[in-house]
């Protein structure tokens, strides 16, 4: 009985501990430019691969270049300074689909 306590408060303790201390819910559909260039920095990696997935064609090798992927996100942020109204999945259409 012992042995049973001990292996729950374990597998509650490592599944809380597993879990981010500062978990994000970021909502793409509603985000600026603006607000994206404010954004943490692993955060906006984070976007920007998302980005990249979602805009890369299903017929593409699945391939992720981080050289690409560090000038996509470069070009992004510059692009979002220029127009920070705009929304980001515009934004990212408009630059990570060419």
């Amino acid at each position: 009985m012992l042995w049973r306590v001990a292996i729950a408060v374990l597998v509650v303790a490592g599944s809380l501990a597993a879990q981010p201390a500062n978990a994000q819910l970021v909502d793409l559909s509603t985000l600026r430019c603006k607000q994206f260039i404010e954004l943490p920095k692993e955060t906006v990696n984070a976007v920007t691969m998302w980005l990249d997935g979602h805009l890369t064609d299903e017929e593409d090798p699945a391939v992720v270049d981080f050289d690409k992927m560090k000038l996509k996100a470069e070009r992004l942020a510059a692009y979002c300074g220029q127009n920070p109204e705009m929304s980001l999945m515009t934004a990212a259409e408009n630059i990570m689909s060419k």
